[in-house]
């Protein structure tokens, strides 16, 4: 099946800067997807760029004094431990433009039917402190923002990271219409969870058949009750067999049938949805834009 070089996609420069090439985090993956993305033929007129982003606009989710202490570098060490990466302007303005972009990709989402964001899906960021590798979270923020404006009236999370996404459920507990549906595995990061709306743990070790199965019914099932006018859908590729955080035993090409799974469901109950990149970890930073770059290369398939 040809790829389509007008699906929507949403990236900024600044997602990637420069910095320590041996942390866990690879912020190189931004840009080496975006690289990914062009080599597949998919970057031209299609690609928007999204404003950078501000403390303030986040202030709709997040507490303000947390904002405002972590735009400012007055987080003490400990809040930056637990985020897990060394505070910079850089980090900053990425950190802040992200959000914008998701929500950007949500727009077009709901403009052309699928839309794809080369970042994103910080779902351990809470409403007064980060975690795991996320300050603020773009899933809470895009859901609240839409719902408020009355863009949508209702919208679905749909999270595949391999960690429970935590923040985004917290924060979005009182929102009767966004609903938040984790499937994860079970023993692994955060090991204190938040209550989603729905939560499935997956038992360590994990195969294909099982998870896929498991993927469709959740969805299928969601689709049919909530009729959401959009789906926001974390993509995160930690489910791999050889990611190095994720504990699941799922192949590169369970991969690749999950994200089309996800996408054709969505599209054959007309919904739009909205991608976004979630987790992956690998020393081979090149092999993980690759598969960051499968849902955005699915997607094109549409």
């Amino acid at each position: 099946m040809a790829l389509n070089p007008h699906l929507p996609l949403v990236y900024h420069p600044n997602y990637s800067f420069n910095f320590d090439p041996n942390h866990r985090f690879v912020m190189s993956k931004f840009a080496n997807l975006y690289q990914q993305v062009k080599a597949l033929g998919l970057i031209n007129s299609n690609l928007i760029t999204p404003q950078l982003g501000s403390p303030e606009v986040l202030e709709l989710v997040h507490c303000d004094n947390y904002i405002q202490d972590l735009w400012h570098n007055r987080l003490d060490d400990k809040a930056m431990r637990r985020i897990g990466l060394p505070w910079s302007e850089q980090l900053m303005a990425r950190t802040f433009t992200a959000p914008i972009g998701t929500l950007q990709t949500a727009r077009l989402a709901l403009k052309y039917g699928i839309a794809c964001h080369l970042a994103g899906g910080t779902h351990h960021a809470h409403s007064d402190f980060g975690s795991g590798y996320c300050m603020v979270n773009d899933l809470a923020f895009t859901a609240q923002t839409l719902i408020q404006s009355g863009e949508v009236t209702n919208v679905l999370i749909f999270d595949l990271d391999v960690h429970q996404g935590d923040g985004t459920a917290a924060m979005l507990q009182h929102q009767p219409y966004a609903y938040t549906c984790s499937i994860h595995c079970e023993k692994n990061f955060p090991f204190r969870k938040s209550a989603s709306d729905l939560d499935i743990g997956l038992a360590n070790n994990m195969q294909d058949d099982e998870y896929l199965g498991i993927v469709d019914d959740t969805l299928s099932f969601l689709l049919k009750e909530l009729n959401p006018d959009l789906v926001l859908y974390d993509a995160g590729v930690d489910i791999w067999q050889q990611d190095g955080l994720g504990k699941l035993d799922i192949s590169w090409q369970g991969i690749e049938k999950r994200d089309h799974l996800v996408l054709k469901r969505c599209l054959e109950s007309n919904t739009p949805v909205a991608t976004v990149i979630g987790g992956g970890y690998d020393r081979d930073h090149q092999r993980l834009a690759k598969r960051h770059a499968i849902v955005v290369e699915q997607a094109a398939r549409f």
